[in-house]
């Protein structure tokens, strides 16, 4: 097993709450690390039909079968049985520890977390390895990272990245997204993913993806929302700093996972990578998902947004920090040249709560260049 930054917080969670719930990607490592954090429970995965049919049938009966502490996998298949956890965590507040539930999918779970554990549950994200929980693997080649992806299935068995990866869409959307909702075209349905893979770092234009994909612009929102809602994508929220300045108010579009953002663009080895257009835009993904992993893994909020103007004028990254706001800029050049910090300079000066801006690149680093004291650093070595 891969060690995951994340598992300290969930030990100090478990000592805090009798509920722990922890959301993610399907293949994230979910049940990895419940189960190596909680040696002492009981585990039961409801993605089997027997243990599902008793869990919605007869809760109490199946609490008997397996009583607490236990571990709960995928507990979205029957989002009813959390309001037996309510119950049974009434019954003796003062007791920490008892239930780990892991889901894929967030609508109904969280829902039904919401309504029934508010109060009683700690609530964690885990998504695919951080750069750091690599190792020295983070010092692969970059189009190597790029093309595997972080999933610790490939890391950990060395599984071919393709095969992997066909294999994970195929049972995302047979599976998953027939029981989030009504797709009458599979194949369509893939294609709207596609082509969404095709927009990483860019904002939201439903009309566009409705236009690309042939269904309405409705429909394009609802499969982002089930996309989002089972962790394959996330949306970085803009940020506006000046209401009389003209700023762009879409959200940009990244993947959880680079490797599949990779396969979907038709990216079959490593070597496609050096000059493929998109180059630029996987590793823009890469960057801000390792960002957003490192607040997760500590049990935190990602405080993350970007800002973009009407005339042009973008920070592709900006994390709001207790000491102002940190803006980041990344770009897969491997030689630093002042362009590369020309926005940031400009961020820090006009902006009042900037602070120690970044730039992440694929270079050697410089401590801090010039009268901005921008960090100049390799994305591998931001910690």
């Amino acid at each position: 097993m891969i060690p995951r930054k994340i598992e300290n917080s969930l030990r100090e969670a478990l000592d805090e709450y009798p509920v722990v719930t922890i959301f993610g990607p399907r293949q994230s490592g979910k049940t990895t690390l419940a189960k190596s954090c909680c040696p002492g429970f009981g585990y039961v995965n409801l993605e089997e039909q027997e243990e599902s049919e008793l869990a919605a049938a007869d809760p109490k009966a199946f609490f008997l079968r397996h009583p607490a502490p236990v571990v709960i996998d995928e507990i979205q298949r029957v989002p009813s049985l959390v309001s037996q956890i309510q119950v049974a965590v009434d019954a003796d507040r003062a007791r920490c520890g008892r239930f780990v539930l892991t889901g894929s999918h967030q609508t109904a779970l969280a829902e039904a977390v919401d309504e029934s554990l508010a109060g009683r549950t700690a609530i964690l994200e885990l998504l695919p390895l951080s750069l750091d929980e690599l190792g020295e693997g983070k010092r692969a080649a970059t189009d190597e990272l790029l093309f595997r992806g972080f999933m610790p299935e490939l890391h950990a068995a060395r599984k071919n990245p393709s095969r992997y990866y066909r294999n994970y869409l195929r049972t995302y959307v047979e599976r998953d997204v027939r029981r989030l909702v009504n797709v009458r075209d599979l194949i369509l349905f893939e294609r709207f993913v596609a082509l969404l893979a095709g927009r990483i770092g860019q904002t939201v234009n439903f009309s566009s993806l409705a236009g690309e994909t042939g269904v309405s612009s409705a429909t394009v929102s609802s499969w982002l929302s089930v996309l989002e809602a089972s962790f394959l994508v996330y949306r970085l929220k803009p940020w506006f700093s000046n209401v009389s300045k003209r700023f762009v108010k879409s959200p940009k579009i990244y993947f959880a996972e680079t490797g599949l953002a990779a396969h979907l663009l038709g990216i079959r080895t490593p070597a496609q990578l050096a000059t493929h257009p998109l180059r630029g835009a996987l590793f823009e993904n890469m960057c801000v998902m390792d960002v957003r992993k490192r607040f997760l893994n500590a049990g935190e909020d990602a405080p993350l947004s970007f800002l973009r103007t009407e005339k042009g004028f973008e920070i592709d990254l900006l994390i709001h920090e207790a000491s102002g706001i940190r803006p980041v800029e990344i770009k897969s050049a491997m030689t630093f040249n002042r362009n590369l910090v020309r926005n940031l300079e400009a961020f820090a000066r006009e902006e009042p709560a900037a602070s120690s801006p970044v730039l992440l690149y694929d270079g050697s680093p410089i401590p801090s260049f010039g009268n901005r004291n921008v960090s100049v650093l390799n994305f591998r070595d931001w910690t």
